[in-house]
Parts: C-alpha cells; structure tokens; sequence
C-alpha cells in the first residue's frame, strides 16, 4: 500500500479523499492529508457504517477504508487534492454488503470462467435552477430538444469544462449533447474493464455536481427529476473479452453476434424483473419506465421484456455486432450494483445456456407485445423487491449478505418517500 504515498509524493498532492459509494450509492468521503496517507493506506480511514447507508448498527465495529491505487484520480478542478475508491473491511474481513466487494466478486467469477467483462455508461443528468427548481436555462423551451444546439452551446462553458476534465483524466471522451428533455444533458467516455467504469462513474456524478455548482447550477440524475419530461437513464453497453478479443463480436451469428452474446442476453431477459431491484432502486424509477408519454413523444424507457435490434423501444437494443445496450437502468442505479447485477444475470444465462428467443422488430411504444409473448416489467419497487427476493438464482450469485443488508434497506424506500436518497 505504499504505493498509494509514493504516487501522491510525486504529483506533489496535499490531500486524498478516501471515497466509497454505500448501498444507496451515496458517496461518502474522509479526506486524508499527505502526511497521513502512508499510515492510513495501510490501517484503513475509519467509519461508523451505520452513519452511512450500509446495514450495520451504532454497535458495530468500524468500517476501514483501504484504497485501491489503481483508482486514483486527481480533481481536475483541484489539482493538489485526489480521490481514490476504497474496498471496506470489518475486523480484517471484507465487507460483503460494499457494493465494489459485491462487483469485484461477480468479476472473479467472470474470470474463473475465462471472462473480462467490459463495459461503458450512459449518464443523463438535468442542469437544474438551484433557488425555483425546475430547468436551470430558461430559453431551453423545445417540445422535442433533443440534439438542440443553441441550448447546448449556452451551457459549453460546463459542458467543456467536464469534457476537459474527462480528457485529463484520461477516460477518452468523444461526445456531449442535449438529451430528449428540457434541461438534461449527457456526455460519453470510451468503456473500459468494468470495475474501472464502475469507478468513473462513481467519480463522475461528485465531478458534475460540483462543476455544475461552479456554474450556477444544480445537477440531478434522478430517475424522474420532472413530471411530464424524459428521465434519466443510464445506459449500460456491455461485452465479455478474452486475450483481447471481443467475444461477443461474430460474424456469422444473427445480427454479427455470437452464441455467447445470446446466452448473456437470455440471462438478462430471464433476470430482468428482480434487475430492477438493482438497476431502478427508487419508487420515481418507476415513474420513468415506459407508462406515460412524456412532453417529447415518447420515453426512451422500457415497459416490457423484450429485445430488438437498433430499436430503442426494447429493454435490450442491439446496437451494433459489438455489444449489448441494456436500457433499463435509470440515473438513480448504484454504479458498482449496477454492473455487478448485470454480470451476475448475463453469466447465469451463459453457464444455463438459456435462450433469450427471437428478436421483436416492433415499436413496443405503439405495437406492444401480443398477450403471453413478453412479460411486462414491474410497475412499483416494491413489486420489483419481490422478484428480486424471488430470484434465488441472482441472490446466491450476489451473495446472501449483501442481498438481505440491501433488500432491508431499500424497502424503507417507499414509506419514506424516497426521501434519503439525494437527486
């Protein structure tokens, strides 16, 4: 772990934040001067897990925070301080319940089967006006803005600025626009590994949020920040390489992918309502999939258990002979579970083999499934914690201590309102 001192003694650091995301997704931080980092990269920051969003009680013993140099990221906007992720431990043991344990234990298993699961993520995000609520631009009016310019072009001083930071970063971004509803925004940056994309977006909502901030604005990535208007998604691309090659990626298969492809897209299908439990974890998550139509025409979210080719109306879209795009997360989706869950539903198919059957070319937003061919998703969390409660098969995949910390905690969701999970 020393490492971890030699790279801040190098880039001349004053600070480190010790970061890991909770069971909610929250971020949560000490920050470590530079004389203290050798000392405390090795013994772990200490926390009270019941302080946080983890299933612990004032009883327990502290949570320790040991950081992963790997994942070290310098603040763009503050150079001499740098944030690294940190794996939990409780009296020398890993915590279970951490959502990065819970990822980098369905990682393991990937690679026990020969596997490198790589993916990339789309994170929507409204620039909202922080004193009357509501889009921060008020010249951002369009019924379909999408793609809109003008609109774009008067936030470029933000949106560059994240560009930029990405850049320096060194994530490879290669695209920003205006989404589909007034005042939300998205950026791309190039997939990676997946405990890597799990980090940068973890690092990524802190780095929007407080540059927004420094522009004048609020940042929301919840699932349905605005009645009437698109929500958020978050998109995840996913594929399995080995040796560096795309696995996926065949030729001579439907649509240029292989058997294998199709195998992980039946675990995704056959998974997909407890998913939701995971991918869509607040009641307003379910106020964003496919049950209204929204201001623009339509919501670019899924209602059913379906997949298509380049067809945004299906829970999966196949978009090229490369990948699978799974539409169903939405803004609010831990960044760690959110990967973790995935992996766990696409290796059960492969190691089942299942079947996801065949492709819909349909616009499910006007011509639905005809009765019995596809399942609908579920209309409420709690209806998805009961699919996931259900599914024995995702939960011995998870593991029974994060899956019981998680459930316990989320089903106070709904008689609260949602209330203790920030927008």
């Amino acid at each position: 772990m020393n490492d971890l001192a030699h790279i801040v003694a190098n880039r001349g650091l004053r600070h480190v934040l010790f970061s890991f995301t909770d069971l909610f997704g929250v971020q949560r931080a000490k920050l470590v001067p530079a004389s203290a980092v050798a000392a405390l990269a090795e013994g772990g920051a200490g926390f009270a897990g019941f302080a946080a969003w983890l299933h612990l009680t004032p009883a327990d013993p502290d949570v320790l925070a040991l950081p992963d140099p790997a994942s070290l990221m310098v603040l763009p906007w503050q150079r001499d301080v740098a944030w690294v992720a940190t794996d939990l431990v409780v009296e020398g043991q890993p915590l279970e319940q951490a959502p990065r344990r819970v990822l980098q234990q369905q990682l393991k298993r990937a690679e026990a089967l020969g596997f490198e699961f790589r993916s990339g993520v789309e994170a929507e995000f409204f620039l909202l006006d922080p004193e009357q609520g509501g889009v921060a631009d008020r010249f951002d009016r369009q019924s379909k803005p999408c793609y809109d310019q003008l609109s774009l072009m008067r936030r470029y001083p933000l949106i560059s600025e994240l560009i930029g930071a990405m850049e320096e970063l060194g994530w490879g971004p290669y695209q920003a626009d205006h989404e589909d509803a007034n005042g939300q925004f998205e950026l791309n940056w190039t997939f990676a590994d997946a405990l890597t994309t799990a980090d940068r977006h973890a690092f990524f909502k802190v780095m929007a949020a407080t540059l927004a901030e420094k522009h004048g604005c609020g940042v929301s990535f919840d699932p349905k920040p605005i009645e009437g208007l698109t929500g958020n998604g978050a998109h995840l691309h996913v594929s399995l390489w080995q040796g560096g090659r795309n696995l996926f990626h065949d030729l001579a298969g439907e649509k240029g992918l292989s058997t294998l492809a199709y195998h992980f897209l039946g675990g995704l299908l056959a998974h997909a309502r407890a998913l939701c439990a995971l991918t869509n974890p607040l009641p307003a998550s379910y106020r964003r999939l496919a049950r209204a139509s929204t201001s623009s025409g339509a919501t670019w979210s899924p209602a059913w258990i379906s997949y298509g080719g380049n067809n945004r109306t299906h829970l999966v879209r196949i978009p090229d002979d490369q990948r699978l795009e799974l539409r169903l997360p939405d803004g609010a989706a831990n960044p760690y579970l959110l990967q973790a869950a995935v992996l766990a539903a696409g290796l059960d198919g492969i190691e089942r083999r299942l079947d996801p059957g065949p492709r819909s070319d349909a616009n499910t937003y006007t011509d639905p499934p005809a009765p019995g061919t596809a399942q609908p998703l579920p209309g409420s969390l709690e209806e998805a914690l009961e699919a996931f409660a259900a599914d024995t098969i995702l939960q011995d995949a998870l593991g029974s201590e994060f899956c019981s910390a998680y459930q316990e905690l989320v089903a106070l969701l709904p008689a609260r309102g949602g209330g203790m999970r920030p927008t």
